[in-house]
């Protein structure tokens, strides 16, 4: 298996890193070399801040989908765990992967809002909450849909996925 982007998208709280952490133990588990890369954590070790707005927001998902591309050439499944609420931004991390794949996790935004133990949702000003404060524009076609983060058929769907890449 070569190196590839695995996009994990949705709304705040829908499950993106707990799927994303699930694949990268079984990749592990297996001796696939994965990287994981939550939006969260990416965002807070960038250097200076950057914000929710929308140029803030385009280069954060620049800046991510480069380095999701520089982990996949390497050889690495870079899993990538980020709201990315445009489509443009997904569609640009896909031309510049040498491999890709895109997954929904499709979660209503009401059950979002029941799992948000971040706070995102409840006392957040609008501009300041990624995918809600602007709109989600959910896959066109994603190559896997998740149903509420943790799915283990979709893990294995992703999984096959990659050994036909």
């Amino acid at each position: 298996m070569s190196g590839a982007v695995v996009w994990i998208t949705g709304l705040p709280s829908s499950g993106k890193s707990t799927l994303a952490q699930a694949l990268s133990l079984r990749l592990r588990a297996s001796q696939r070399p994965a990287a994981l890369l939550d939006g969260d954590e990416v965002r807070a070790a960038l250097a200076p801040r950057l914000g929710y707005g929308p140029a803030d927001r385009d280069s954060f998902y620049e800046t991510l989908a480069q380095l999701a591309a520089l982990l996949a050439r390497q050889g690495l499944i870079a899993l990538v765990a980020a709201t990315a609420n445009r489509r443009a931004y997904r569609d640009r991390a896909r031309a510049l992967a040498p491999r890709f794949l895109e997954v929904y996790v499709e979660v209503p935004a009401p059950v979002c809002r029941l799992r948000d133990f971040k706070g995102l949702y409840a006392g957040s000003a609008a501009e300041e909450l990624p995918g809600a404060g602007a709109p989600y524009e959910p896959p066109a076609a994603p190559d896997v849909i998740a149903h509420g983060g943790w799915d283990a058929a979709a893990v294995e769907k992703i999984l096959g996925n990659l050994e036909a890449l």
